[in-house]
Order: C-alpha cells, then sequence, then structure tokens
C-alpha cells in the first residue's frame, strides 16, 4: 500500500503537466485524432466538405434536402449543435444575411468561411417584355428591367446559385480546401489529396457535360419555374427562361407572354423544383401541351445530380 501511494505522488506532477498542455478544441488547435465539427449551408457544400475533409469532418447541412434556402430558419437543435462547431462554411444563399450574425454569437470562436468568395455573381433572372428575351441577363441594361431588378434600396438581386457550374463549383472546393487547413493543419496532406481527388470528378462532370451540350445550338432555351439555373446556362451556351417573377408566382398577363413564348420557342417542358410551388408551371405545360420535371438544385449528390438534370434539359432541348 506504501508503495503505491509513493508511485502515485511519483506520477501526479505528469499528469497535471500533460493536462496542462492538452491541445484545446478550437480553430487551427484540433488534437491529433479528432474530427472536426463542421457545419455547411445547404447540401450541395456537405458533400463537397465530406469529399475533401473524409474521416477527418463530421458535417452537418442547416438547409435539409427539400427546404427552400430562400425562407429557411434554424431549428434550436441545430443552434444548439452549432454552438460546439469548430468551422461554417457559408454559400451565400439569401437565409444567411439574417443568421450568419446570430450564428458568430452563438458560437463566437467558430471560423466562418464564405466558399463563394471570389465568384462575380450575376442578377437573378426576372420579368421580361413583348418582343425581348425573358432570359434577362447581365448584360441587359436598360431602365425598365434596372427597375425590377433592383429592390428599394437601389440593390441588384444577385444570383446564389454559384455551387451548380462546375467552373464555379472548383472555386467552391478550393475555398473550403483552405478552411479546412486552417482549422486542422496536421490533416493538411489528406485536405489537398482529397480536394486533388474531388477537383478531377468536377472537371470530368464539366468535360461531360460540354460534350453534352455541345450541338444544342446558339439559341438553345429552357424554361424553369424558379431561375436557379443561370451560371449553368451561362457555362454552357443556353438560355434560362424564368417563370417566377421577383420571386413570386407570375400574374395572369405575364403567363399569357410566357405561354406565347413557349409556343414560339417550341418549349415542350417546364422544369420545377420540390422547394417551389408548382401551379404557374402547370398552367403554362397544360396550354402548350407540355410537361412538367422535376430538378433540384439542393441535391446532396452534386455530380450525379448535374449529370442528371443535364440530361433532361438536353432531351428538352430537342
Amino acid at each position: 500500500m506504501k508503495n503505491a501511494l509513493i508511485t502515485l505522488i511519483r506520477i501526479i506532477p505528469f499528469i497535471v503537466l500533460a493536462f496542462y498542455h492538452a491541445p484545446s478544441c478550437i480553430a487551427g488547435e484540433n488534437p491529433a485524432g479528432r474530427t472536426l465539427s463542421v457545419f455547411v449551408s445547404i447540401p450541395p457544400q456537405q458533400y463537397f466538405v465530406e469529399k475533401i475533409g473524409g474521416a477527418h469532418v463530421r458535417v452537418s447541412s442547416m438547409v435539409s434536402p427539400g427546404a427552400n434556402p430562400h425562407t429557411y430558419e434554424p431549428k434550436p437543435k441545430q443552434m444548439s449543435a452549432l454552438s460546439k462547431a469548430t468551422v461554417y462554411f457559408a454559400a451565400g444563399v439569401p437565409f444567411e444575411t439574417v443568421w450568419l450574425k446570430k450564428f458568430a454569437s452563438v458560437n463566437p470562436k467558430m471560423h466562418i468561411i464564405h466558399t463563394d468568395a471570389g465568384i462575380e455573381k450575376i442578377p437573378m433572372e426576372s420579368h421580361h417584355h413583348d418582343g425581348e428575351n425573358p432570359s434577362l441577363s447581365h448584360r441587359q441594361g436598360k431602365e425598365d428591367h434596372d427597375e425590377i431588378l433592383h429592390g428599394k434600396d437601389g440593390k441588384q438581386e444577385m444570383d446564389p446559385h454559384t455551387w451548380l457550374a462546375p467552373p464555379l463549383a472548383k472555386i467552391h472546393i478550393r475555398n473550403i480546401l483552405h478552411g479546412l487547413i486552417e482549422a486542422d493543419p496536421l490533416k493538411k496532406a489528406d485536405f489537398e489529396i482529397n480536394h486533388q481527388s474531388l477537383l478531377k470528378e468536377i472537371e470530368e462532370v464539366d468535360a461531360e457535360l460540354r460534350d453534352l451540350f455541345s450541338g444544342s445550338g446558339k439559341n438553345a432555351k429552357f424554361m424553369v419555374f424558379h431561375p436557379a439555373w443561370g451560371y449553368f446556362a451561362k457555362t454552357y451556351g443556353l438560355t434560362q427562361i424564368s417563370v417566377e417573377m421577383e420571386g413570386k408566382e407570375p400574374k395572369p398577363g405575364d403567363l399569357k407572354r410566357l405561354i406565347r413564348h413557349a409556343k414560339e420557342e417550341r418549349i415542350k417542358v417546364i422544369f420545377v423544383q420540390r422547394q417551389f410551388s408548382t401551379k404557374s408551371a402547370e398552367v403554362i405545360a397544360h396550354n402548350i401541351g407540355g410537361t412538367i420535371s422535376v430538378t433540384d438544385p439542393m441535391a446532396f449528390e452534386w455530380s450525379e445530380n448535374l449529370r442528371e438534370t443535364a440530361k433532361k434539359f438536353r432531351e428538352a432541348l430537342r
């Protein structure tokens, strides 16, 4: 008993010393072998972060598949979990405008990384007028268009759906890589290897889609309810026609113009997404003898989703 007590007395200083020098779980000081607690705004980001972070990360998405990032509000359980997170990756979606500051106040030590940093945004597509291209591009600058695209504060509503274009997705994953390395420098080599693998995957998807749309023609147009595919369309030489008007269901007069335009362009498919109402799209489809097809800009499986959506668009262009 006496020997055991002496041994205990001798090792106590070493136990205290080890405890004193134990690394804390804050950004940039992640203990070896411990996973990073990471939050992202949307499911496609979760796909990117899990691909790069591998076994070193535990990722949660604020917006669940099928939810609308324009109107989303975090749940109490998510806010509680967020208080323990090391990194938050923001995508530039609408709900972040209100909630990022609140997230930071809940967890001041959490690093917030904007994965869309460095991307030049284009305006959301909006209302059109008779005789004009209903797909409002960033190159158009007429006063009547400006009035519609600018809010009361004079600022344009910029399109947040940057992750849907492979060249821009590469910028997202580069920012994710840097954010993970900053949070856990010891895993840098693993993160870089995983990043290269994901980069190759994105480039393969891009090459497939460029080949798919190579013969679609300069005036290839597709009609969607919510204008989420602007960057995608710009990348592959397509024109997106939006049914939605400034985030709202179109008025009867707008519907008539859209129906007429769809007939003129021989459009037979209206693309919708499950996050939004399909009522107006169904009216147009009925009047042009067309159909409704579902796409999901928020799908988790980024690569497979873009391949499937591209095939739907290409088929609709024929």
